[in-house]
């Protein structure tokens, strides 16, 4: 008897527990309710069709402009808790990662879920540095472009170029075949960046040095002049490992989710990416640091800095850099910013800009206008500042944040491709356009 009255109160138990996992949703239209499950705190948007007011109808629908409260996917890459103010990569905390790791240990982790043992990150270091170099006729391809060409505009170009040498990429369900492309792309990323910068300079290309780590090859591809080998400062080296590390992913921005969306129509990767690139080439999304230090010569002076923010309070212009779609608290990659700029300045000298940037952060985090909106410094705030005491121009701004990302967007692209239930990308739309209508002849219209 014991056992059955057990039995019975479990079960009563794991129905209660069944039932309290749905939403009831009742249809004041028609009267009708419905039990909507819920799996992960999320309802299925096609778990709505079912609401119609008649069988004609073709169903309900969610509506939701730049995706401000739909979840486009299951991901394990990166979490982020905007109001806590915490990044993280596979579990693992930012802070952890940029000051013990490499960016190119931490690309390994973001792509294959776990962090490397010695032998593997050997391996992998082996695979991306021994991809750097481009066929000579891509050269040529670089040569074509204007000398004032934008290098974001040439990344892009060149980067679609690339899948018409790599016929193997098309085969995107092939392991193997992404596990090469991958190595190719976060290779020569860094290589064509470098191209398209000596090209705006008019000055000759730097071939890749395979002995050097991934950032001291990029600082070799950039600022090698005479030298019979270049070394880079183990400071600006060390920067960009750690700007590179901060920049590796985050989440389902803008970018991420155009690889994801082009990736599902099964094109190359080069495709793909290129397609984030394009995105990241915005000023709302990899453009924002070119807007802080454009915003910040815009101010001039210190003793300028109060009425500027008077004029951001009265609606007539914006803090760039300040404030995130996602973060409302202090972006935890600004505070590891900060602290690498004060190392860069000490080298080369303070950025004479830092000392606005930090009267307008001094007045932001204390007057109640910008405490009340949760209007804290972001990643851009700072890195413009970095990038231009290293001797980078504003256009390479987005161009250096291609470069680690590249990682993320491969890593969402290739989980994307093996989750069972993706698709290729097709949203919906609420049609608010006319009816049938007969067409008019010429000679009829007013």
């Amino acid at each position: 008897m014991d056992s059955v009255t057990s039995t019975a109160k479990n079960q009563k138990t794991e129905a209660a527990s069944t039932s309290s996992q749905t939403l009831s949703v009742t249809d004041n239209r028609t009267g009708k309710s419905y039990e909507v499950p819920i799996v992960n705190g999320t309802i299925k948007a096609m778990d709505l069709r079912q609401i119609k007011t008649d069988p004609e109808d073709f169903g309900m629908m969610s509506y939701d402009p730049a995706f401000n409260n739909t979840a486009s996917c299951v991901s394990r890459i990166t979490y982020i808790d905007g109001d806590k103010g915490i990044l993280r990569y596979r579990g693992y905390p930012i802070e952890e990662l940029a000051e013990k790791s490499t960016y190119l240990e931490t690309a390994y982790l973001i792509l294959n879920g776990e962090l490397p043992n010695e032998a593997q990150l050997k391996d992998w270091a082996w695979h991306i540095s021994h991809h750097t170099f481009i066929h000579e006729s891509i050269k040529k391809f670089l040569d074509g472009f204007h000398y004032d060409a934008h290098p974001m505009g040439m990344m892009i170009s060149t980067i679609s170029a690339l899948s018409t040498f790599y016929h193997d990429a098309k085969d995107v369900l092939n392991e193997e075949s992404r596990q090469k492309q991958t190595y190719r792309l976060i290779g020569k990323m860094p290589t064509i960046a470098a191209f398209a910068y000596r090209h705006t300079l008019g000055m000759p290309f730097v071939y890749p040095d395979n002995e050097l780590s991934y950032p001291g090859n990029f600082l070799n591809m950039l600022f090698r002049t005479t030298e019979t080998r270049y070394r880079p400062n183990p400071t600006l080296e060390r920067a960009l490992d750690i700007l590179f590390i901060l920049h590796a992913d985050h989440e389902q921005n803008c970018s991420a989710n155009v690889i994801r969306g082009v990736g599902s129509s099964h094109v190359d990767p080069y495709s793909a990416t290129v397609a984030a690139i394009a995105a990241l080439y915005g000023p709302l999304h990899g453009g924002a640091n070119e807007e802080v230090l454009r915003m910040l010569l815009e101010i001039g002076s210190v003793e300028k800095v109060p009425d500027f923010i008077k004029r951001v309070k009265a609606g007539e212009t914006k803090l760039m850099g300040f404030g995130h779609r996602i973060y409302k608290n202090y972006d935890p990659r600004a505070r590891i910013i900060k602290r690498v700029a004060y190392e860069v300045f000490e080298l080369m000298g303070k950025n004479p800009l830092l000392e606005i940037a930090l009267e307008c952060e001094r007045i932001a985090l204390e007057d109640e206008y910008f405490v009340k909106r949760k209007l804290y410094p972001n990643v851009d705030f700072y890195t413009g500042l970095i990038y231009q005491s290293m001797g980078f121009p504003m256009t390479m701004f987005p161009v250096l944040f291609a470069i680690p990302r590249t990682s993320g967007w491969l890593a969402q692209w290739q989980e994307m491709l093996t989750d069972p239930e993706q698709k290729i990308a097709r949203p919906r739309q609420i049609y608010l356009g006319h009816e049938t209508r007969d067409y008019v002849p010429m000679d009829h219209r007013s």
